[in-house]
C-alpha cells in the first residue's frame, strides 16, 4: 500500500507543529508534510505530481504573506490535475468575502477556525481521507482503520 499525502501549509513553525502533532496518529497511512508557503506547497505538489501523486488532503492557512492559502486554493482548484484533492481552510481572521471566495472559487471542502479541537481535527480527516479514497476508487479495506464507517456506508448506499 502507498502511503497518501497530507500537506499542511501555514507560514508559523508552531502552527505546523501543532499540526502535525495532531496528524501523527495517521502516520501510517500518510506523509505528513509541510510547507511555510503557497510556493512552497505549489513546489512539493508539482513534485508529487511528477511522481503521479497528489495531496490527498491540503490543510492551508489563509493569512500567509506572498500568496494567501484562498488565492493558492483558488489556483489548485483550477488546476485539473489536481482533481479530487480534499481542500480545508485554516483562520482566524477570514472574512465573510474570504468565506465566499473559499466556497465559490477554490471548491473547499472543510474551514477550520484557530484554535482547533485535537478530535475534531483527526474526525474531518478521516472524513476527507475516506471521500477521498472512494473517489479514486483505491482499495479502501487498506485503510481500513482511518476510514470513517458512516462516510463509507453512505457511499455504499448510494451506490446500491
Amino acid at each position: 500500500m502507498n502511503k497518501l499525502d497530507i500537506l499542511c501549509v501555514d507560514d508559523h513553525r508552531e502552527v505546523l507543529a501543532a499540526l502535525r502533532k495532531d496528524l501523527e496518529k495517521f502516520e501510517q497511512w500518510f506523509e505528513i508534510d509541510e510547507c511555510e508557503s503557497a510556493s512552497e506547497a505549489y513546489e512539493l505538489m508539482e513534485q508529487l505530481h511528477s511522481e503521479n501523486k497528489i495531496p490527498a488532503i491540503i490543510i492551508c492557512d489563509h493569512v500567509m504573506p506572498g500568496q494567501n492559502g484562498i488565492d493558492f486554493l483558488v489556483q489548485i482548484n483550477g488546476e485539473k490535475r489536481f482533481d479530487g484533492v480534499k481542500k480545508v481552510v485554516l483562520t482566524g481572521l477570514a472574512t465573510h468575502q474570504d468565506t465566499i471566495i473559499a466556497i465559490n472559487k477554490a471548491g473547499i471542502d472543510r474551514y477550520v477556525e484557530k484554535p482547533w479541537y485535537s478530535d475534531e481535527l483527526q474526525d474531518m480527516v478521516k472524513v476527507l481521507a475516506t471521500e477521498f479514497i472512494l473517489e479514486k476508487g483505491m482499495e479502501y479495506t487498506d485503510f481500513h482503520e482511518i476510514i470513517d464507517k458512516e462516510t463509507l456506508y453512505d457511499a455504499l448506499n448510494k451506490t446500491y
